[in-house]
C-alpha cells in the first residue's frame, strides 16, 4: 500500500514543493524591477553603526513602497543603538520630528528590523514585515533540512538533522512550533511537529499511505493536511494535537496544498478534478460548498496561500508558457487573476507577508533555488537567501 501511495505523494507534490519539470531559465540576479506603476515614498535612511546602517539600507531598498534618496526626501529615518537589544528610531519630515521611539527586540538585529517596521507604519501607513521570520528548506548539508532565519538571512538556525527528505515547513501562529513532512524514521512521508522551545519532535500523524501538506489555521487550533490512507490523497482537518481528524474531500482526483482562510471558515486547495490543477474553495467545517475559483489565467494553478493581512487576496503559482509565475486572485474583484511576477526564471511557492502586499517566493533556475521577496504592486523582486545557505525553497513567513 505504501509503495502505491508513494507514487501518489510524488504526484501530489508536483502541485507543490517538487514541481520541477519546466525548462531551465536564466540564473537569478539580486534584484528585478518590473513595472513602475506603484508610487514610492522618497526616504533618507541612516544608522549610527555600520552594521545597523547596512541592514537598514537593505530593508528599505527591498520594500517596494519606498525609494532611498540622498536628498529631497519626504522623510528622514535614523537608527541608533539604545541599550541591550534596543534600537532608537527617529523620523522627521521637513526637519520636523514626527517620531522618536526606542524599540525592543530579541537581539540588536531584531530590534533594528522592528524599529524599521515602526518607521514603515509611521511614514506609509502600511503594516511592517521586516521583522518576519522564515521557516524554509535548505540543502546546505546535501540533504533538504528545515531551517529558520530572519527575513534577510540573519540569525539562521538549523532545525532538523533528519538526513532525509523534509518538505513543507509551516509555522504555528504563535511561532512556538513548526509542522512539516519528512521521510524520517519510516522512510515514507509522515507529519512531524517540532517544539522550538525544547527542540523536541513529535509525530503528528503517521497513517498508512502518505501524510503531507500540514498547515495551521490562523488561531492555531486546527491543522489541515493531505492523507492518502483511504486510498486517494484527500484533505483532512484535525486539532492542533492531531486528534479528531475528519475527512473533508471525497473524490477520485488528487487534492493538495490546503490553506485556511484568515477567519478559519474556509479552505482553499488545489485539485485536478477539472483535468489539471486548479484552485478550489470549500467549508473548513465539513467540506461543503466546494467550488472552483475562476482564476482564468492558466491551465495549471497550484500552491495557494491566503493572505491574513489582506483577506481578499490569494496568491498562487501558475504555468506561463514554459515557466511558472506568481498570480494573485482577488476575491472581491471580477475577472481573471493578476500576474504579479514576471521573472526570467520560475517563480513558485508564494507565502504572504504581514502587509498583504509583499510575499516570499522560491526562484528556480536549472538546479538552483533561492528565496526572494516580491512586491505584488510594483513587481519589484529582491533576493533574500544568502549564497552560503545553498539551495533554499518552500519558505513560510511568520508575522512579526
Amino acid at each position: 500500500m505504501r509503495l502505491f501511495t508513494l507514487h501518489k505523494f510524488l504526484f501530489t507534490l508536483s502541485f507543490a514543493a517538487l514541481a520541477a519539470f519546466s525548462a531551465a531559465q536564466a540564473a537569478p540576479t539580486d534584484e528585478i524591477v518590473i513595472g513602475t506603476g506603484a508610487k514610492t515614498i522618497p526616504v533618507k535612511v541612516s544608522a549610527s553603526s555600520a552594521e545597523l546602517n547596512g541592514l537598514a539600507q537593505t530593508a528599505f531598498n527591498a520594500h517596494g513602497a519606498f525609494r532611498r534618496v540622498s536628498s529631497g526626501e519626504a522623510f528622514a529615518i535614523t537608527f541608533a543603538p539604545a541599550g541591550p537589544n534596543q534600537v532608537q528610531v527617529q523620523v522627521s519630515r521637513g526637519g520636523t520630528p514626527v517620531l522618536n521611539r526606542v524599540v525592543n527586540g530579541s537581539s540588536t538585529r531584531n530590534a533594528l528590523l522592528r524599529a524599521a517596521d515602526v518607521a514603515v507604519k509611521q511614514t506609509s501607513g502600511l503594516e511592517g514585515f521586516f521583522a518576519s521570520r522564515l521557516a524554509f528548506i535548505s540543502e546546505r548539508t546535501g540533504k533538504p533540512e528545515v531551517y529558520t532565519s530572519d527575513l534577510f538571512s540573519g540569525e539562521v538556525r538549523g532545525i532538523t538533522n533528519d538526513r532525509s527528505l523534509a518538505v513543507s515547513p509551516r509555522w504555528s501562529p504563535d511561532g512556538q512550533r513548526i509542522i512539516y513532512t519528512s521521510y524520517f524514521r519510516s522512510g515514507f512521508p509522515d507529519i512531524f511537529v517540532l517544539d522550538l522551545g525544547n527542540m523536541q519532535r513529535k509525530t503528528f500523524v503517521s497513517f498508512k499511505g502518505t501524510n503531507s501538506s500540514a498547515r495551521y489555521s490562523a488561531d492555531g487550533q486546527r491543522v489541515a493536511m493531505v492523507l492518502s490512507g483511504e486510498g486517494n490523497p484527500e484533505i483532512y482537518v484535525g486539532t492542533a494535537q492531531g486528534q479528531r481528524i475528519r475527512r473533508l474531500t471525497r473524490s477520485s482526483s488528487v487534492e493538495s496544498s490546503p490553506c485556511f482562510s484568515p477567519d478559519g471558515s474556509r479552505i482553499v486547495f488545489t485539485s485536478d478534478a477539472a483535468g489539471g490543477p486548479q484552485l478550489y474553495m470549500m467549508s473548513a467545517t465539513d467540506g461543503s460548498g466546494a467550488r472552483r475559483l475562476p482564476t482564468n489565467i492558466s491551465g495549471y494553478c497550484a500552491e495557494p496561500d491566503w493572505s491574513r493581512g489582506a483577506p481578499n487576496k490569494i496568491a498562487f503559482t501558475f504555468a506561463s508558457g514554459k515557466s511558472f509565475q506568481i498570480g494573485v486572485y482577488d476575491l472581491n474583484g471580477r475577472g481573471a487573476a493578476k500576474q504579479v511576477s514576471k521573472a526570467p526564471f520560475d517563480a513558485v511557492e508564494p507565502s504572504w507577508l504581514a502587509d498583504g502586499r509583499h510575499l516570499v517566493f522560491t526562484a528556480r533556475s536549472a538546479n538552483k533555488r533561492s528565496l526572494w521577496l516580491l512586491d505584488t504592486e510594483s513587481g519589484k523582486a529582491t533576493r533574500l537567501s544568502a549564497e552560503q545557505l545553498g539551495n533554499c525553497s518552500q519558505a513560510n513567513a511568520l508575522a512579526p
